[in-house]
């Protein structure tokens, strides 16, 4: 494999939050994320946006309210359906 270095000044607090912040979105390493942008760079995929990518929605306070007894729910395994196989989950949906 043909390879070459990029050498890119950092600052320690940078490297260290981008490091984190790579883990957390599933990468192993800075240097991953690095290749996976570059690549996507190189084909013109990449796409750069500054903010939030979608609107925050804030919920009624019913809805709100409802969806905090769902994971209450979640928690406590209650009201779940677990589907047997993909039959019993359409025949769980059409009901």
């Amino acid at each position: 494999m043909d390879t070459t270095t990029l050498q890119v000044p950092l600052t320690k607090t940078l490297k260290s939050n981008a490091t984190s912040v790579a883990k957390e979105y599933g990468f192993s390493s800075l240097q991953e994320i690095v290749r996976v942008m570059l690549s996507k760079l190189s084909k013109k995929e990449f796409v750069i946006s500054f903010g939030e990518q979608f609107p925050t929605i804030a919920l009624s306070a019913k809805n709100e309210a409802r969806y905090a007894k769902m994971e209450e729910d979640f928690k406590a395994n209650r009201n779940v359906y677990t589907a047997k196989n993909l039959d019993d989950f359409f025949d769980k949906l059409d009901r």
